[in-house]
Order: structure tokens, then sequence, then C-alpha cells
């Protein structure tokens, strides 16, 4: 009777996730406004990255590439996971391997702004509490490797899954169907890993700036230096922004468990606050409070790259 029932809210949460129903006029507006907001980010992310690309002194520091790594990932992530969410509203198909596909960038670049927080953490720590060390600590060359293995970890897991797919699935390449992540799951054990490595990733990520801010403020008690606690506290901030998106499989479950008519909207608010906003925020306020990187962004924001040269602080 347990199975019964389990199957019968999976059934149930499958089909919420794709209601069969009119879109209303108020699903039309809260469609146009996502993607409003999508493009717009994306685009803003874009010139940040394009303008701290066009300068080799950004290039070659380690936290700098952390950022610009995150904006990217950042500007990914808003674009598939939009684009998903609306093939959803609008009730939109694909083919399973192309959905496959989208579900991999879209849940791999879900799981980098975390991690590549944690990373920018641990580099803000080693810079604070071991000056002398950092230069030979956080290379270019390390940092890279770093970066490689957050996309490692943010993607395996979606990886083994796509390979299951393609070996058990005899429709993987031709079978339409609505495209989520649930959708995708063909064995209990796929569910159980992708909510074990959210599960991880989440007390991971938590102790790892936990542990690097307490350090960071004894040091920075000791030293008094302001600027440094307000750049971990901002740290902390966009941590807390990330780790709140990985709330979002479950409020969406427990939402399938009431009414119809109760899931529609719900839906739509977890999906901005919890998606959206952090994606959206987060890069924005780290970069715009930079004094490298805010002239130059406002100077490209304004197609006048050529008359600014910043240094990095």
């Amino acid at each position: 009777m347990a199975d019964q029932n389990g199957s019968s809210l999976e059934l149930s949460f499958l089909q919420y996730q794709f209601i069969n129903e009119k879109t209303d006029l108020l699903t039309t507006i809260i469609s146009s406004v996502v993607l409003f907001i999508s493009l717009l980010f994306i685009s803003l992310n874009l010139v940040m990255f394009l303008a701290m690309w066009s300068k080799p002194s950004f290039r070659e520091s380690s936290r700098y590439l952390l950022f610009g790594q995150m904006l990217l990932s950042d500007s990914i992530h808003l674009g598939f996971a939009t684009f998903l969410y609306l093939c959803s509203l609008t009730k939109i198909t694909l083919i399973k391997v192309l959905c496959s596909m989208n579900v991999l960038v879209s849940s791999t670049t879900f799981r980098i702004s975390p991690l590549t927080l944690a990373v920018m953490c641990l580099e803000r720590y080693v810079a604070i509490c071991f000056p002398l060390r950092h230069a030979d600590i956080a290379t270019p060359r390390r940092t890279s490797i770093a970066i490689a293995v957050i996309w490692f970890l943010g993607s395996v897991n979606y990886v083994i899954d796509i390979i299951f797919l393609t070996a058990t699935d005899a429709e993987f390449l031709t079978k339409n169907i609505y495209c989520t992540h649930e959708r995708l799951f063909l064995a209990k054990w796929q569910f159980d890993v992708f909510q074990g490595f959210n599960g991880f990733f989440f007390v991971a990520v938590g102790i790892t700036v936990i542990s690097t801010y307490t350090g960071i403020m004894m040091a920075a008690r000791s030293i008094k230096a302001k600027k440094a606690s307000r750049t971990v506290l901002l740290h902390l901030a966009q941590l807390c922004l990330c780790l709140t998106s990985f709330l979002y499989s479950s409020i969406e479950r427990a939402l399938s468990t009431v009414t119809l008519a109760f899931f529609k909207y719900p839906r739509c608010l977890n999906f901005c606050l919890l998606i959206l906003l952090p994606r959206c925020l987060s890069p924005l306020i780290y970069g715009l409070r930079d004094e490298g990187v805010r002239p130059l962004f406002l100077c490209y924001l304004r197609c006048g790259h050529w008359r600014i040269k910043p240094a990095i602080i």
C-alpha cells in the first residue's frame, strides 16, 4: 500500500508539472516576466564577463577567474532553466535525447554556483589568513584545475543518468516527452543518487563557508580588516541564496500534494525565488561592488570600452 501511495504521489507530481489547462492571462504574464528577467540578466552577465575577459590582469587572477566562471555558468543556467520552465508552462514536448541534453546542462550549471562560491571563500581565506603564500597557492593553473573539478562534480551523476538511459531505454532517440528531470528517472536508485548528491553538496558547501567565515572573522578582528569581513559576509549571503536553490525540488514536490488550483501560481513563485533570484542578484551584487570590475562593466555597458583601464585592488 505504501508503494502504491508513493507511486500515486509521483504520478500526481509528474502530471502537475504540465498542467493540462488552457493558459490563462496571469500565466501568460508570468511567463513573459520570467523570460524578460532571464534575458535581461543573461545580457548583463555576459557584458560583465566579456569586460573582464578583455583585460589580461583579470585573466591572471584566481579571484576573477572564479568570478568569471560563475558569471558564465549562471548565464547558461538561466537560459536553459528558463527554456525548460517555459516548455512546461506551454506544454511543449521534446525528444527524450534532446531533453536529456537540456537537463544535463541546466542541472550541471545549477550546482556550479554554490561550488564556485565555496572555492571563492577558500581563496579569500588564503588571501586574508596566509597573504604571503596566496600568490603561490592561488595560481591561474590551480584555479583552472579547481574549475575543472567543479564541473566534474556538478555533472557526474547526470552523465551516469544519460548513459543508463541510452543503455536501457529503447525509445531514448525517438520518444517525445514533457521535459523535466524527474521524467528521466527510470529507476528508484537514480532519484536516490540525485537526492544524495544534492544533500552532500548542501552540507559540504555549508561547512566550507561556515569554517572559512569563522577563520576569516578571527583574522579580520585581529587586524581590523573591515573590508575583508564585508567581502566574506557578501560571500555568505551569496551562498545562502544559492543553497536555497537546493530546496526547489523538495518544495515543488510538496506543492504537488495540494490541489491543482493552488499548485499553479506558487510553483511560479518557487521558480522565481529559488532559481532566478540567486542567479540574477549574486553576480551583479558581487561585480558592481568590486572596485576593479564596476567601472569596466559600466563602461562596456555604455559601449565605451576604450576609455578606461581599471586596476585590480
